[in-house]
């Protein structure tokens, strides 16, 4: 498996990105190298750069010496020489000259050429002691030439059995008598030196790799002592949220990672404590609306028909009494929806929620309880449309509950749109099918949104409700959702209405794509004096046809 990740270097950066992301250890042994490295390296090229300069200055400062001595010996013998023009006497005392230089100066590579181009019968050859003329630069040769009393000096390449090899080149005149003055060259190779120094460069360079081995090596044992604790912490506290409140830290020690793990341990504890109480007081909770619900239910029965029994015979009452029993009958049907969200709560907190799944026409369904809702909506001047470009091949689901979900939604919608048309939308694709349900009434803030959800909340508690209602409808339309595998999800804004879009699997497998009706109905609200009460909306097409209807038409 190793091997072909080594193969695959195009993935190479992809995965050191992703180590570099999740691994604290890696990320800080690649800084601590990396800085060390760039010290190291920096460091020792300025070692290498100043002992090549001290070098190359010295053995420039050891020849110019050396020259200087030569020259200076040999134009001391030059002046107390008598040739008195005899041109056999003036090569003699060249020759003397070269042989006494070459000794001095420590070098056989001497070069020596008369500076004036007139012509001498007397006046000794130019001469090349294994210097060739073409290794002098013309400019070297000017400087000399121009300046009889100073020293010049050039590095150039030498020859040698295997190439080349750096030099020095060192010129000066030299005054012969009779003949004038003759330009001496005195060339010395640096090839001692060269070696000197790629050993102390290879040096530098095996000892700087050792350092970065040997720091790498030290920083990989501290970060391990630190990251592995940080680890175990990491670890801990994952499973701890994951739901294992009996896992702890390991603690050894007096120092600041022991502390952290007897706190840490001792955060379990509080959080593991709580967490039971939180538990068993919820428990508690649960059963007791359970009882008290089923306790209440044969009261509730015997109560319930008492009312129906007046409220039918309410015509003989005088009109206090008929009233009075008018009221009773109401409060009691509101008592026991109350009673009967409570069971299904109840029901929710228990896990004990079964669905019945049958295939059903999501659009067919939003079309019954449309037409159920009809007087509803009359009386409160809603016009509601559906429009169903898609839902219509039938899906599995529980029809109860997802038509307890389209009724709950379509009747907040009712009670909150201020008498403007109310748009029902179902859609479909290939993994889901949906619901949504759009209001144009007075909207909620975004805060209220957060809360709709939760049970006995209402966005303005002052608000009369016309409908009725126990505050419980939405919270158990997101349990119904949910145990289907679907989502609940709602948009609202002041002024703008409301929008709640119920979304369902068509395969029983959880949601993992965008819902067929977006939540956010973008700017829908803009045209809509121009939506009118009677006229169907027009939608095009998307994959079904198009339904409208009005429940007013």
């Amino acid at each position: 498996m190793w091997r072909g990740v080594w193969r695959d270097w195009r993935s190479w950066p992809r995965r050191i990105a992703h180590t570099w992301r999740g691994s604290l250890r890696f990320r800080t042994l690649a800084v601590t190298l990396g800085l060390t490295a760039f010290a190291i390296l920096g460091g020792f090229v300025t070692m290498a750069l100043a002992i090549q300069n001290d070098l190359f200055e010295s053995r420039v400062q050891q020849v110019q010496e050396a020259v200087g001595r030569a020259t200076a010996s040999t134009q001391r013998t030059l002046y107390a020489a008598q040739v008195d023009g005899d041109a056999a006497a003036l090569q003699a005392l060249m020759d003397t000259a070269i042989g006494s230089m070459t000794r001095q100066a420590g070098t056989d590579m001497i070069a020596g050429f008369r500076v004036s181009n007139e012509p001498s019968v007397i006046a000794p050859q130019d001469f090349d002691g294994g210097l060739d003329v073409d290794m002098i630069t013309e400019g070297l040769r000017t400087a000399v030439q121009r300046d009889a009393d100073q020293r010049w000096w050039q590095s150039i390449a030498l020859p040698s059995g295997d190439g080349t090899v750096p030099g020095i080149v060192v010129g000066q005149q030299l005054i012969f008598p009779d003949v004038g003055a003759y330009e001496f060259y005195f060339a010395f190779d640096l090839a001692s030196e060269a070696q000197t120094l790629r050993f102390v460069q290879v040096t530098l360079w095996l000892v700087g790799a050792g350092l970065v081995l040997l720091i790498g090596a030290i920083s990989w044992v501290v970060v391990r002592t630190i990251t592995v604790p940080i680890a175990q912490a990491a670890e801990t506290s994952a499973l701890l949220a994951s739901g294992d409140l009996g896992v702890r830290l390991p603690v050894r020690g007096d120092d600041e990672f022991a502390t952290l793990g007897r706190s840490f341990n001792a955060m379990a504890d509080s959080i593991e404590s709580q967490i039971k109480e939180l538990a068993e007081l919820s428990l508690v909770q649960q059963r007791f609306v359970s009882d008290v619900s089923h306790e209440l239910r044969t009261p509730l029965t015997t109560i319930r028909l008492a009312s129906d029994m007046l409220n039918d015979q309410r015509e003989n009452f005088d009109g206090t009494t008929a009233r009075a029993a008018e009221l009773l009958h109401a409060q009691v049907q509101r008592f026991e929806v109350l009673l009967t969200d409570l069971l299904e709560i109840s029901r929710y907190d228990a896990g004990s929620v079964q669905l019945e799944n049958e295939a059903t026409s999501l659009a067919h369904l939003a079309e019954d309880v449309i037409a159920s809702m009809q007087q509803l909506s009359e009386q409160h001047g809603n016009d509601v449309r559906l429009v169903a470009p898609g839902g219509y091949s039938p899906v599995d689901m529980d029809p109860r509950r997802v038509r307890r979900v389209v009724r709950n939604l379509l009747g907040n919608a009712i009670e909150h749109g201020e008498g403007r048309p109310i748009v029902v939308t179902v859609d479909s694709d290939q993994n889901a099918v949906a619901i949504g349900v759009r209001d144009f009434g007075l909207g909620m803030s975004a805060a209220d949104s957060e809360r709709v959800f939760d049970r006995f909340w209402r966005a303005d508690p002052s608000r009369k409700r016309t409908i009725g209602g126990t505050g419980l409808g939405l919270s158990i339309a997101l349990g119904d959702a949910r145990l289907h595998g679907g989502t609940l999800a709602v948009w609202s804004e002041l002024g703008r209405g409301t929008n709640f879009v119920l979304t369902l699997p068509r395969h029983g497998q959880p949601l993992g794509g965008a819902s067929p009706i977006p939540v956010d109905p973008g700017e829908d609200g803009a045209a809509l004096d121009d939506i009118g009460l009677t006229q169907p909306i027009a939608v095009p097409p998307s994959g079904g046809r198009e339904r409208t209807k009005g429940a007013g038409s």
